[in-house]
């Protein structure tokens, strides 16, 4: 039997019908068409998925859609503002740290969650951050290049 659930998403409210069975990754992708969110692997493994609930990441293939009510969720696409990327968006595309860029979401997404709770992460916290989203494209140097590019100007913009 179908569940009305509502839900924030990128800061709107959001009244949608889901089965009990329905991942996150399912309402956000199917339901709300906000495709940057990718399913990579389905269970867990690879981070292409990766969301913030409540600013901590989460694969959104693990969580329930009935478990979205009461919780903030920010996919991809909350993230810029308008045409106008997110510094660490912006950080990847200079840096050269995406090549096929499947992965690109569920890293930023996780980034962000670090840079959140940590505006100055040391080499080690970066790729500690991001060591759930697999890139199979990369070595990684680039985008922990990046991140840490991106935490630089944004702790910059704020001393500021």
């Amino acid at each position: 039997m179908k569940t009305l659930i509502r839900c924030t998403v990128n800061g709107e409210e959001h009244t949608v019908l889901a089965d009990p069975r329905d991942r996150l990754l399912d309402l956000l992708r199917g339901r709300l068409g906000l495709t940057g969110t990718k399913e990579g692997c389905g269970n867990g493994n690879c981070g292409t998925c990766t969301v913030l609930v409540d600013g901590e990441p989460v694969n959104a293939c693990l969580m329930l859609a009935v478990e979205a009510p009461g919780h903030e969720i920010v996919t991809i696409e909350g993230l810029s503002e308008g045409s106008k990327l997110h510094p660490i968006q912006e950080a990847l595309v200079k840096h050269g740290g995406t090549q096929c860029g499947f992965c690109t979401p569920g890293i930023v997404v996780s980034a962000k969650a670090l840079l959140d709770r940590n505006p100055r992460p040391t080499e080690e916290e970066i790729r500690h951050a991001i060591a759930g989203n697999l890139c199979r494209c990369t070595g990684y140097d680039k985008i922990v290049a990046a991140i840490a590019a991106a935490a630089a100007e944004m702790a910059e913009g704020v001393e500021k």
